[in-house]
């Protein structure tokens, strides 16, 4: 038997951003339709460990079925060292026979597809006119949600911050190359989310970087960092003045600090979420009703996002003979 292997350089070159917002919106309509099977993932956290090992399997249902599986490592020191602080691998199997098809790379589907349904979720959600875009965190998810966002709004200015103002600038300069538009370093988080009209949070910490006081009406947030229930990056007035939206509800209520501690402290309750983002591509669920309603979508990552990608990502490298192939 022989796998096609994809390594990070395939998957990027193999899955632009703009065909991968389209493919996330097909993979989080059939989750709403029920098309999708999808356990919660399983977590391997030792207390002496410097990292977790999460082991996320789904099958997808519909004209082309397949089964995968993401082994995902996730190492919050990884950035100090320059390296993504997702790692691992994602196994697509034939869905006839169960042979291993392919092997690729996660960290490049991760950070590919998590900044892609930030972007349907924008795209749903966020009024039309937003352009004004600011990013809390410059590492790799930031990077590929500037793409993501650029892609579904007329962004005109971005302002990008983390903990470090060298790695912020570092960031502006690398990113100005690639861009129209301004994007500006700044110093502070509230500097940054002031007036902005597109929020995402993509950091490690586990508090809060993000306060209510400084965001407006009508702003959209995308919620990305924190996804383990211990840890947070919007405080709990955030999550009670915002229209919340999720990936999947049985995994926000199980996983996202973001709301299990806003639900914890008595600022919500579990009824916080409006609904799923399927359920508003499918038209189940309403989306944004007023241009001053601050819209919340909390993204935790699916199984079935990393399946989608990986059968897309399957299938085009045998169309282009992209990729290694192993005997295995």
């Amino acid at each position: 038997m022989r796998i096609l292997v994809l390594s990070h350089a395939d998957v990027e070159r193999l899955l632009p951003m703009d065909e991968c917002v389209g493919l996330m919106a097909d993979a989080l309509s059939a989750l709403a339709r029920g098309q999708v099977h999808q356990p919660l993932r399983m977590i391997v956290r030792p207390p002496q460990a410097k990292g977790l090992l999460a082991l996320m399997p789904a099958h997808l249902a519909g004209p082309r079925p397949a089964y995968g599986l993401k082994a995902l490592s996730l190492f919050p020191s990884n950035p100090a060292i320059g390296k993504d602080a997702h790692q691992g691998s994602v196994l697509l199997y034939d869905n006839e026979t169960g042979e291993l098809r392919a092997l690729m790379n996660a960290s490049a589907i991760t950070a590919i597809r998590t900044a892609a349904v930030s972007g349907v979720a924008t795209r749903e959600l966020a009024r039309e006119d937003a352009s004004v875009l600011a990013l809390v965190g410059a590492g790799v998810q930031a990077r590929s949600h500037l793409a993501a966002m650029a892609c579904v709004r007329p962004i005109k200015s971005v302002r990008v911050v983390c903990r470090r103002l060298d790695k912020s600038k570092q960031f502006a300069e690398e990113m100005s190359a690639r861009y129209r538009f301004p994007i500006v370093p700044k110093a502070t988080v509230e500097e940054a989310v002031r007036g902005a009209e597109i929020i995402v949070t993509a950091t490690t910490s586990a508090e809060p970087v993000l306060k209510y006081e400084w965001i407006s009406p009508g702003v959209h947030l995308n919620a990305v960092g924190a996804s383990l229930v211990t840890n947070r990056e919007l405080d709990s007035a955030t999550v009670r003045a915002s229209s919340l939206f999720v990936d999947r509800r049985e995994s926000a209520l199980a996983e996202a600090g973001d709301l299990v501690l806003a639900v914890k402290d008595g600022s919500v309750g579990p009824d916080h979420i409006r609904g799923e983002l399927g359920e508003v591509l499918i038209r189940a669920v309403p989306g944004r009703q007023s241009p001053d309603e601050i819209t919340l979508f909390k993204s935790l990552g699916l199984a079935v996002e990393d399946v989608a990608a990986a059968d897309f990502l399957y299938a085009k490298a045998l169309r282009m003979g992209a990729g290694q192939s192993a005997e295995f």
